[in-house]
């Protein structure tokens, strides 16, 4: 009990001789990294809304760039525990075309055989093969780099290319359309969205959770002897989160449905139309709540369960790892097969978005999963990462992408920049860790 209390007054000591910016830090443990990276993502926002004379920031492009997100976010969930075990994955993008191409012809071509069209199950019964199919594809990669000794670049190269060309094979080149009715709901649009009322109840249901995560936070604290945050920066944490997200919810239920649409839904229901039109707002967007849940899923994965910890432990020294009888081998295969699952629920959301199933579907989305990841804060020398920085890290590249197609930036010119932002990222990262030694 003394040394805790002498702990806390030599905290206070260090505190009262550091200046307002850094106490302010300390106090609310607020990641300077994922900072910077926030700092930088409204760079870009502001910079091209101001290129585009102000159509960056607009309800409908920011609603739109939450839905083209969704996909590489999700892949890049789990490319964050693949590069923190120091491998890599860059097969995501062809097993993403893959099983979109499988999912596609069984729900347009093989189950209204056997279902008929538009039963109940077609949607269940594709996602459930989708996951079964991007599971087995990921355990098998990870079978080869960890009981045959293969490095994951070579295996996952390998994989880029054997997945790409057997999803020609599937189809012979034909494009597969249209999807399921409900399966297209996990792509977004007028329908593939919750509405103003449901969003508004999930934005304060987010409240409360972050009301109620900061709160059991400081419990624990308290109960195992931690230093505690002020309660002002509490409250600060609270109010920055709800902000955070009833102002997103605010965005996303000002973008209304497109006149042609809501005018049909307003003919087919029998409502009148008013002399200004009808306001029919979208709200949140399926796939982005898809790619929400996956990512709260996924941090609850890499922090509160063993195998999470097993993870880290395995980036921060396999040797050691080993000796404390972890079983890296089968760790390394599980982590593999999830990142199978992950791009499995991505090619779900790409191809409903699309309403089709393309052999062109993923192309260099293993460039993007694996610059998010990294642009996140995930080191490359294995041991560090976050879900939430690699998430954010997606909303940063496809800014990025989104951005520049809106002022008319030719595509070669896109790749470039793309390519220079994830050198530039990586060297951060290097000078980073320099420091942080």
């Amino acid at each position: 009990m003394a040394d805790i209390t002498n702990t806390a007054h030599a905290n206070r000591a260090r505190s009262a001789s550091e200046n307002p910016v850094k106490r302010f830090f300390r106090a609310t443990e607020i990641d300077t990294r994922l900072l910077g990276m926030v700092g930088a993502l409204l760079i870009i926002w502001i910079g091209f809304n101001f290129l585009s004379g102000g159509l960056f920031l607009t309800p409908r492009n920011l609603w739109n760039l939450s839905v083209q997100t969704a996909s590489v976010a999700v892949m890049a969930t789990g490319m964050v525990l693949v590069i923190v075990t120091r491998n890599i994955d860059l097969s995501v993008g062809s097993i993403l075309g893959f099983v979109g191409m499988i999912m596609g012809v069984l729900q347009a071509e093989l189950l209204p055989q056997l279902l008929g069209f538009n039963h109940p199950a077609t949607w269940i019964v594709t996602l459930l093969a989708g996951l079964l199919l991007g599971a087995a594809i990921g355990a098998l990669h990870g079978s080869i780099i960890a009981f045959m000794n293969v490095p994951s670049f070579i295996v996952t190269l390998g994989g880029l290319l054997v997945w790409r060309g057997a999803t020609w094979f599937v189809t012979s080149g034909r494009t597969v359309a249209p999807m399921d009715a409900t399966f297209r709901l996990m792509g977004g649009g007028t329908e593939g969205s919750i509405g103003a009322t449901a969003s508004w109840i999930v934005g304060a249901l987010a409240c409360v959770a972050i009301v109620a995560t900061i709160a059991n936070s400081r419990k624990q604290r308290k109960r195992f002897g931690f230093p505690l945050r002020p309660m002002w920066a509490e409250y600060f944490l609270v109010a920055i989160g709800c902000a955070l997200v009833l102002g997103a919810v605010w965005v996303v239920n000002s973008y209304p449905w497109p006149v042609a649409i809501a005018r049909k839904y307003a003919d087919a229901n029998g409502i009148a139309w008013p002399d200004g039109g009808l306001f029919i707002p979208h709200g949140i967007a399926i796939p982005v709540l898809i790619a929400i849940v996956v990512g709260i899923v996924m941090t609850f994965i890499s922090t509160r369960l063993r195998f999470g910890r097993y993870v880290f432990a395995i980036g921060g020294n396999q040797e050691a790892a080993e000796l404390a009888g972890i079983k890296t081998r089968w760790v390394t295969v599980k982590i593999f097969a999830l990142m199978g699952m992950l791009c499995a629920i991505a090619a779900a959301i790409s191809t409903a978005r699309l309403n089709a199933a393309t052999n062109a579907q993923g192309e260099l989305d293993e460039l993007y999963t694996i610059a998010a990841a990294v642009i996140g804060g995930t080191s490359l020398a294995g041991g560090m990462g976050t879900i939430a920085g690699a998430m954010l890290g997606a909303l940063v590249m496809q800014s990025l992408q989104s951005g520049m197609v809106l002022v008319g930036i030719d595509t070669p010119f896109q790749r470039i920049v793309v390519g220079v932002v994830l050198v530039v990222a990586v060297w951060l990262d290097t000078i980073y860790r320099a420091r942080a030694k």
